[in-house]
C-alpha cells in the first residue's frame, strides 16, 4: 500500500531504536550497586555499558556472534563487561546474577523454559527486567500499536533532529515477530513469576520486573 511504503520509508529515513529508549526506565528498577548482571541479548552492548557503573560484574550474551563482535569494539578497557556468544537457556558464567536484563529477546526463546531458567538464575532478592513483544490479540493491545504509528514518526523526527541518519548498530541484530499472544504470554508469568509487574506500553512492547523473594521455590518443582 502506498501509505505503508511512505510510512516505512521515512523511518528508514530517521530510525532510532525502540529498545534503547526503555533504558532509562530499566535502571530506574534497578538497585543503584549490585554484584553481578546478565544482559541477555546485549546486541551491541549498549545496555550492558549502562549497567556496568553499577555493577562489580556484567556478563551481555547474544547468539549473534557479529553483534558481539560490534559489542566488543564498542566497549572500553575500563568497563568491567565480558561478552559471550551464548543462549539465554544455557548460558551460567558467573550465575546466580543480582540482576538480569533481557530487551526484545524473549520472543526469540521458548518462553516457559526461559522464564524458568531466569527464575533459577536469580538471587535471592534479585531483578528480573524485561522488556518485549508479543503478538496482539486485545483490543487495548491493537489501539496502543495504532497510536503508535503518528508517535513512532514524531520520536524519529525529533530524535535525529529532522535529519536523515543511517540505523544504530543496535537496530542491525537479527529480528523476528513475534508469535506468542499477549494473553498467553500473561497467563505464563502469572504461573512462572509470581507477583510480576506487566505493563503495556507504547511501541509494541510490554515490561515486566520481577523480584525474587527470599526462600523462593524452585521453579523446577512447579
Amino acid at each position: 500500500m502506498p501509505l505503508l511504503d511512505a510510512l516505512a520509508r521515512f523511518n528508514d529515513a530517521h530510525p532510532w531504536s525502540h529498545n534503547a529508549h526503555f533504558h532509562p526506565w530499566i535502571l530506574r528498577q534497578l538497585p543503584s550497586r549490585f554484584d553481578r548482571a546478565l544482559d541477555v541479548g546485549c546486541g551491541s552492548g549498549d545496555l550492558a555499558r549502562l549497567l556496568a557503573p553499577r555493577a562489580n560484574q556484567v556478563h551481555g550474551i547474544d547468539s549473534d556472534e557479529r553483534i558481539i563482535g560490534k559489542a566488543r569494539e564498542s566497549t572500553g578497557p575500563g568497563l568491567s563487561v565480558t561478552y559471550a556468544v551464548a543462549d539465554g537457556r544455557t548460558y551460567d558464567h558467573g550465575a546466580p546474577y543480582d540482576v538480569i536484563t533481557c530487551v526484545a529477546v524473549l520472543h526469540h526463546l521458548p518462553l516457559a523454559e526461559t522464564l524458568t531458567r531466569f527464575r533459577q538464575q536469580l538471587t535471592p532478592g534479585g531483578t528480573l527486567v524485561i522488556v518485549g513483544l508479543t503478538r496482539e490479540d486485545t483490543r487495548v493491545q491493537t489501539l496502543l500499536g495504532l497510536a503508535s504509528v503518528p508517535l513512532n514518526l514524531v520520536t524519529g523526527w525529533v530524535k535525529n533532529r529532522g535529519r536523515t541518519a543511517p540505523r544504530p548498530v543496535a537496530m542491525t541484530a537479527p529480528t523476528r515477530p513475534a508469535d506468542v499472544p499477549y494473553t498467553d504470554f500473561v497467563r505464563e508469568v502469572r504461573r512462572i513469576l509470581p507477583g510480576a509487574r506487566l505493563r503495556r506500553r507504547f511501541f509494541w512492547r510490554y515490561t515486566l520486573v520481577w523480584k525474587k523473594v527470599r526462600g523462593d521455590v524452585d521453579p523446577g518443582r512447579l
